[in-house]
């Protein structure tokens, strides 16, 4: 029956004896895990960010009518040509209102849908900002303001004002934060806007939006979906886009197959929408995550040699050891749990000064006008970084020490008395 209790402190002489050594190996676990800690915290808080900013804002699936070229021409309905070769130049597109039709019914039918979070209208229109001389193009979004910010998180996006003034004044505004700039307004005042038709309506501007992104910010302002409608003179059912948010974003792209199918619109999933930035999100995680392990690695190879340097150190307390009654495998385990100690310690170490260092930089200001909902760099404490962290530490050090603790097992004591 092995002795525990006796192994275990074998093991603590050995280490203390070689108090410098042990450190080397400790620290070397401390790095590693402490550098792993920091490094996937940091990088997957900035990707959790990124994400944000962009999936945040963006619906499950997104349904629209588009306008595209017809597929059947006028050339294809002429029987005489019906086998010859046709050649069409300059294709028409069909003519296809931007409106949905029948999208009241359609938007009942989502919200009934048992996997769909919500459904809600919205309703671009082409306008020109006015205010005194200055005449910019731009984009007015009519929506209806409580339910983008439960769905999609609208409200972190206002600087300024606040998503409750938008919905409470009929012919409030939130204006652009690049528009709100180069015209040099702000809450309060009043902007007129101009439609395409060239009528003219006065807004108050009621708060400021700012996306993060520029392109975006220097053309498009909100308003309620009631103000669009009345602004264009449409009736209630006037209904350009609806943006759908599901409880589970992998059904995503069979329902939008599926509202195609069924209602004859351009339905667009969240996948398709934004694959390039996905697949940028799973190269910067795979890069974190190598990064990490190869720090591991090397630490678990650094404790490997200063064992394998220790067993030969100790080759007389190896012989005493099995000469006075320990077997080869006893042997085997006080090197075994040297390298276990020595990975316990070095990586609770290590959890600790990650966790300290994750802290101050989660605290370190981080200020930028490309976010401006953001005042501290993005940290992610997933409890599950550290105890992958302190699992790897253990078993690299185990494995570490196991193939010198079986060198140990194999010597033979009397070899080594014989030589001395």
């Amino acid at each position: 029956m092995i002795n525990w209790k006796v192994i275990l402190s074998i093991s603590k002489t050995h280490l203390l004896s070689r108090m410098k050594q042990t450190a080397i190996a400790a620290l070397g676990v401390t790095f590693g895990i402490g550098t792993f800690i920091i490094l996937v915290s940091f990088m997957t808080g900035l990707n959790g960010l990124l994400d944000g900013l962009i999936l945040n804002r963006t619906p499950h699936v997104h349904i629209y009518n588009e306008i595209e070229p017809s597929k059947t021409q006028p050339i294809d309905r002429y029987g005489i040509l019906k086998d010859g070769f046709k050649v069409i130049r300059s294709i028409k597109p069909k003519f296809v209102q931007t409106k949905i039709h029948n999208a009241l019914p359609l938007l009942s039918n989502l919200n009934k849908n048992p996997e769909v979070k919500g459904a809600i209208p919205q309703l671009r229109a082409q306008i020109f900002y006015i205010s005194g001389s200055i005449e910019l193009g731009g984009n007015l979004i009519g929506l209806e303001v409580l339910e983008e910010v439960r769905l999609f998180n609208f409200g972190e996006y206002i600087v300024k004002g606040s998503s409750e003034a938008l919905d409470q004044t009929e012919n409030g505004i939130l204006l652009g934060a690049g528009v709100a700039e180069k015209m040099s307004l702000n809450v309060g005042n009043t902007v007129q806007i101009s439609t395409v038709g060239g009528e003219f309506f006065p807004l108050k501007i009621v708060g400021i939006y700012q996306s993060g992104l520029a392109d975006i910010d220097n053309i498009q302002s909100f308003a309620s979906l009631k103000t669009v409608q009345r602004i264009l003179g449409q009736p209630k059912n006037y209904v350009t886009d609806i943006n759908v948010k599901l409880y589970d974003i992998d059904q995503a792209v069979p329902m939008a197959r599926q509202i195609e199918r069924q209602f004859q619109l351009t339905a667009v999933d969240i996948k398709t929408a934004n694959a390039q930035f996905e697949t940028g999100t799973a190269i910067r995680n795979l890069i974190t995550y190598a990064v990490s392990i190869t720090l591991l690695v090397v630490a678990g190879f650094g404790i490997y040699n200063i064992l394998n340097m220790l067993i030969y150190e100790k080759m007389n307390d190896i012989a005493i050891l099995k000469a006075t009654g320990f077997s080869g495998k006893d042997v085997q385990y006080i090197f075994i749990s040297q390298a276990v100690l020595i990975g316990l310690v070095g990586g609770i170490l290590g959890l600790l000064i990650g966790f300290g260092l994750s802290v101050v930089i989660d605290h370190l200001p981080f200020e930028t006008d490309a976010l401006p909902t953001i005042k501290t760099y993005p940290v992610n404490f997933n409890p599950w970084y550290y105890v992958i962290g302190i699992s790897f530490a253990m078993v690299s050090t185990f494995l570490a020490g196991y193939l010198p603790a079986r060198k140990a097992r194999k010597i033979d004591p009397v070899e080594i008395i014989r030589g001395q």
